[in-house]
């Protein structure tokens, strides 16, 4: 008796101990993704300059290009840099490289501080650009590429905050 007794209190610790590990190891609910849409025209700015993001939260940015100029003269695009990238060291560090890059719409392959980008974009064109934003709170900037666009405004900051 005292056997089957103890098996069932070893057999019911055991199952407590898994049902604890299923429940108290899952993951919390994940915040829905953020939606944004952002607009770029011909006076070189966006629209939406700042909008803010949970560590890990997806992001679906919808850029468009509301512009009416010839993509080559005044094509836009949506890059999202590390926060390593800052106002203060932009152009040394991500826009002079970017400006040789025609050829990859302004965004040098393999360039470890871009996040996430789009393709460069022409007059009433859109582009959808999903990502999982940083685990790591900051200001990340995002940018267009196109030589001068930045220096005339066509910028903003995402924060991913806790």
């Amino acid at each position: 008796m005292k056997t089957i007794s103890t098996q069932l209190i070893t057999a019911a610790l055991a199952c407590s101990a898994v049902l604890y590990l299923v429940v108290g190891c899952s993951q919390t609910p994940s915040a829905p993704p953020k939606e944004v849409t952002v607009q770029a025209d011909d006076k070189m700015r966006y629209d939406v300059t700042a909008f803010e993001v949970s560590p890990g939260q997806k992001v679906v940015v919808t850029f468009k290009n509301i512009g009416t100029t010839p993509k080559f003269s005044m094509g836009h695009n949506f890059v999202l840099l590390d926060r390593s990238i800052t106002s203060a060291n932009i152009q040394s560090a991500f826009l002079d490289k970017a400006s040789t890059e025609a050829a990859h719409d302004y965004v040098p392959p393999g360039a470890k501080e871009v996040l996430a980008h789009s393709k460069l974009l022409g007059p009433a064109e859109t582009e959808v650009v999903t990502f999982n934003a940083p685990y790591v709170p900051g200001e990340y900037l995002y940018v267009c590429s196109f030589p001068g666009h930045y220096s005339q405004g066509t910028k903003g900051i995402m924060t991913v905050k806790q």
